[in-house]
């Protein structure tokens, strides 16, 4: 790529940075229509000067063909990072550079989603070119070959060598969701990319990008209203909506066979998975499969207990607190309910990764080898200590007036907004997530919430990922329950060490069967 396509990736996050604080809460900012499945998903800013489209193809991971996994997300970058019928992607990335604008495409395992903003004053010049990337690609063998070379090479070498946290994190899933249409990566496997051909995508891109199988989200400064299909002339901020429509009709019809939900294999006690590699730290994930969604009250009241255990980036979680604060054992460890992609890159949850199952999750961020058994005891104690005694009414009434505020900086973009927006529509839900998640911190109980985590959370069941080198020896250390006394380089109070003393000898009951060791080249392999 040349640097001006490169700078044009990078700028509009610059150039278009702009901020709609508070118009969740108070909904000064604009309106969201709230459709059924297929009607449009429109949150109208009027003082915004871009305007953001997502458009969400309701295609993912979960479709890909036995064989060819990572077909839905390699058609979807030949969309966007490709040639299109009109114009070379060096020649698209030229006409978008002066525009300050660009877009993009995301796969996750159900969801499918092109996005992209430009200002008000560009969307003549920006519109043709995104709405021929998705009506009009190319399809051409040397686009192919250099995103599929991109991908081989995130998952061989950045995912296997660059990030242990990440690493650990997609095996955790892929263990959890093996045999499932879950069970592999959204990138795919390194035999499913090799397998794929042009004719894959071609066909793929005709029978799941269809007209039936889409819903436009547009936000920002548009006008809402959704006349006829305008034809020629320049698009503008009051016909874009009505083209839009109009040109995404020219899809090809059809709608395919919905993927059931996967229904992962049960886990009967504490199952483990050790990668083996030659690493300097180790990173230990941990979860089981969840059977609550967003569309639950349930949900909820597991939010504020999980903001109390491991909010994302809280320093004052419990989590944090325990293994990072009190023994700076690592630099973070946290929880999550739903799936929480390049969490090191992130400070609050992702749009348009809804999935309709979720696992719950720990995530402890790589700690010294010599300290990992002691990280996972203390945090598999942590776990069980809340399911046993609950929330205390101090920390209910803490945790979810932090909460109420807290999730106003969910979504401060407009397209951050429009992102929600299709996932309430995924979730089905009537009112928006932001204002639903606002007011069950105000109904909710004590009582709910440590029903719900007795109900829905447990520590007996689980599987663990774990990146470490000599996984052998920490294999038989978990298999025995040795003890694992800590030592610090600093003085520590006396109740931090008389609590070492509980977590050192806290019983994991691993059994040998329940162990596997895999060495990292061989991961992701197919």
């Amino acid at each position: 790529m040349t640097r001006r396509g490169r700078l044009a990736r990078a700028l509009p996050a610059l150039r278009l940075g702009i901020m709609v604080l508070g118009a969740i809460a108070a909904g000064a900012a604009g309106a969201t229509t709230r459709p059924n499945r297929q009607d449009p998903v429109l949150v109208r800013v009027a003082n915004d000067p871009t305007i953001s489209f997502r458009l969400w193809f309701k295609v993912g991971a979960q479709d890909d063909p036995p064989g060819k996994e990572g077909l839905a997300a390699l058609t979807a970058a030949m969309l966007t990072d490709a040639a299109t019928q009109k114009n070379s992607y060096e020649q698209i990335l030229d006409q978008l550079f002066p525009l300050a604008s660009s877009f993009h495409a995301s796969t996750s395992m159900e969801m499918t989603v092109i996005h992209g903003r430009t200002h008000r004053d560009n969307l003549a010049d920006f519109y043709p070119l995104l709405v021929d990337a998705v009506v009009a690609p190319a399809f051409k063998p040397e686009d192919l070959e250099r995103l599929r070379s991109r991908t081989l090479n995130m998952l061989e070498n950045t995912l296997r060598f660059s990030s242990d946290e990440e690493l650990g994190k997609a095996v955790l899933y892929h263990e959890i969701f093996a045999g499932t249409p879950y069970g592999h990566l959204a990138a795919g496997t390194i035999a499913g990319l090799k397998s794929i051909t042009v004719d894959d995508i071609r066909n793929f891109h005709t029978t799941h990008f269809t007209r039936e199988n889409v819903v436009i989200g547009l936000g920002g400064g548009f006008d809402s209203n959704t006349g006829a299909p305008a034809t020629g002339g320049n698009v503008t901020p009051q016909n874009v909506l009505a083209r839009l429509s109009g040109d995404l009709a020219k899809l090809p019809p059809g709608a395919p066979a919905t993927v059931p939900p996967p229904e992962p294999r049960a886990i009967r006690g504490l199952r483990v998975t050790l990668v083996e590699k030659n690493a300097a730290s180790t990173a230990i994930s941990l979860g089981f499969p969840l059977g609550v969604l967003r569309s639950s009250r349930e949900w909820y009241a597991l939010a504020i207990a999980n903001s109390w255990l491991g909010e994302h980036r809280s320093t004052s979680a419990r989590l944090f607190q325990v293994i990072r604060d009190l023994r700076g054992l690592n630099y973070g460890d946290y929880s999550y309910l739903e799936h929480f992609p390049n969490g090191g890159q992130r400070f609050v949850p992702p749009q348009n990764v809804s999935r309709r199952r979720q696992i719950f999750e720990i995530w402890i961020r790589p700690v010294p080898h010599e300290a990992r058994h002691f990280a996972l005891r203390a945090a598999m104690r942590e776990l069980q200590l809340l399911i046993d005694r609950g929330m205390s009414q101090e920390d209910f009434n803490l945790k979810r007036n932090f909460l109420k505020k807290y999730v106003l900086h969910y979504a401060p973009t407009t397209m951050e907004r429009l992102g929600y927006a299709l996932d309430d529509v995924f979730y089905g839900l009537e009112e928006s997530h932001i204002t639903r998640f606002r007011r069950m911190m105000d109904e909710l109980t004590l009582e709910e919430v440590n029903a719900a985590i007795r109900k829905h959370w447990q520590a007996k069941n689980v599987q663990i990922a774990i990146v470490t080198q000599d996984a052998a020896a920490f294999a038989d250390a978990l298999v025995n329950d040795q003890p694992s006394p800590i030592s610090y380089s600093s003085p520590k109070p006396d109740a931090v060490l008389e609590e070492d003393k509980l977590i050192r000898n806290f019983p994991l009951k691993v059994l040998r069967e329940n162990v596997r060791i895999v060495p990292v080249a061989e991961l992701f392999v197919k």
